[in-house]
């Protein structure tokens, strides 16, 4: 059986996908759009975005050694600069609190909070690839730095509800095989009142930068991206596909008030290649 929605998305609109059931595997979808039509009414390629739980763990596990590297190189550092805006917009909470950094990676967001973080805050760090993980927390204990490194899989998080004052996901939603299963799940350990960061790459405005920004995507990231990293697995590719078919603006706030979130507030950074999405959960 065929399900055909409407998706806006980074490809410039909404656009019609077919959804197949024999491609949902065990742990999601395992190749979840297959675009039929742009936003212009024109014919696109088939393409399809695996975001099974084996297929990501594997891809990110490859190019774990070398991820930091290609991400300062693919980003000039700006990265660094979206991640400090987190923090200041997020602020960590105060003594006795505790936050989530989930699909942590390397950790980079998680160290960004530890450094700003005052005494007695618990840091969580989770993710479900391990190898990013002891990145990580190498990083951190070189550092000297406390942060908890848990793997867990953001579809079903291994922490009980409200656990959480603050929960943080940057570069990390659009990679869950089940986008609204994972955002239920960060609503189930934030405790009512608290907050939830998103940061995530998004489409420019100006049709210029879009221009811009979609041919450097497409044509020059996954060809450095993939040669740095060493990968058979096309890590960086899939980031591009990933990116432009995951829903933007409002349909994905509509995903995260579903989920139980409210008082959305999206900041476009750098000229609008990324936002950062700041959300209250439901006192």
């Amino acid at each position: 059986m065929e399900e055909f929605v409407a998706v806006p998305t980074h490809a410039g609109g909404p656009i019609t996908v077919r959804m197949h059931d024999a491609q949902r595997g065990p742990d999601g979808p395992t190749m979840p759009l297959t675009i039929e039509q742009s936003a212009e009414g024109h014919h696109a390629p088939h393409a399809a975005v695996d975001k099974s739980g084996s297929r990501v763990r594997g891809m990110f596990a490859e190019i774990a050694p070398r991820y930091d590297l290609v991400n300062r190189l693919l980003s000039g550092g700006i990265d660094v600069l979206w991640r400090r805006t987190t923090v200041r917009r997020a602020p960590p909470p105060p003594a006795g609190g505790a936050m989530l950094d989930l699909c942590t990676g390397t950790g980079d967001l998680a160290l960004a909070y530890a450094r700003a973080a005052g005494p007695g805050v618990r840091i969580v760090a989770g993710d479900f690839c391990r190898p990013m993980l002891d990145r990580g927390e190498q990083k951190s204990h070189r550092a000297g730095l406390a942060i908890e490194w848990v793997e867990a899989d953001a579809m079903d998080l291994p922490f009980p509800s409200a656990s959480f004052d603050l929960v943080t996901v940057a570069f990390g939603l659009r990679n869950i095989a089940d986008t609204a299963r994972g955002l239920a799940e960060m609503a189930r350990v934030c405790r009512p009142g608290g907050t939830l960061a998103i940061l995530e790459f998004s489409l420019p405005a100006s049709r210029v930068v879009r221009g811009l920004y979609l041919w450097y995507f497409r044509r020059v990231l996954p060809v450095v991206g993939n040669a740095v990293a060493r990968n058979a697995s096309d890590a960086y590719t899939y980031l591009n596909q990933s990116v432009e078919a995951f829903p933007t603006g409002e349909a994905l706030a509509a995903l995260i008030r579903a989920a139980g979130f409210d008082r959305i507030e999206s900041i476009p950074l750098t000229l609008g290649i990324a936002t950062l999405s700041i959300c209250r959960r439901e006192g």
